[in-house]
């Protein structure tokens, strides 16, 4: 059996109905074998990152408890944005849903396709917001 870690997961939408892909993100979270979620922070919303002329994003992160790896978890995010409709056209580009894991206990790991942590943590204030708002809870 896998050990359990405690991650945050940034979840960020400017498209469509954007409190319905964070609900949305949540219930699928949690509804996942593996994953249970233990808070949500209240909503943010952010100007864009990427200096791309689009949509405020409207943001949340939420804390939870995983037996998944991080590589495992990665997918399950990743399968979690395109049922709400995600496309990746370009970097930066407006999205329904967007996924990141912030930080997974004290993993550490530096692939293509995931850093932890993050490495956009020290480039996003919104994200120390709300994990000093999780840790609060």
């Amino acid at each position: 059996m896998s050990r359990e870690r405690i991650a945050a997961v940034a979840l960020g939408s400017n498209l469509g109905d954007s409190e319905a892909h964070l609900s949305f993100a949540v219930t699928q979270l949690d509804g996942t074998p593996g994953v249970a979620c233990e808070a949500v922070t209240p909503h943010e919303l952010t100007a864009p990152l990427g200096g791309l002329d689009q949509p405020a994003y409207l943001n949340a992160m939420v804390r939870v408890r995983t037996t998944l790896s991080p590589a495992a978890f990665l997918e399950v995010c990743h399968a979690i944005e395109r049922a709400a409709g995600r496309e990746r056209p370009a970097k930066w580009a407006s999205r329904t849903l967007d996924l990141d894991i912030v930080c997974m206990s004290d993993a550490m790991c530096d692939r293509p396709d995931l850093t932890l942590p993050h490495p956009g943590l020290r480039d996003r204030p919104f994200w120390a917001r709300q994990l000093a708002v999780l840790e609060a809870m």
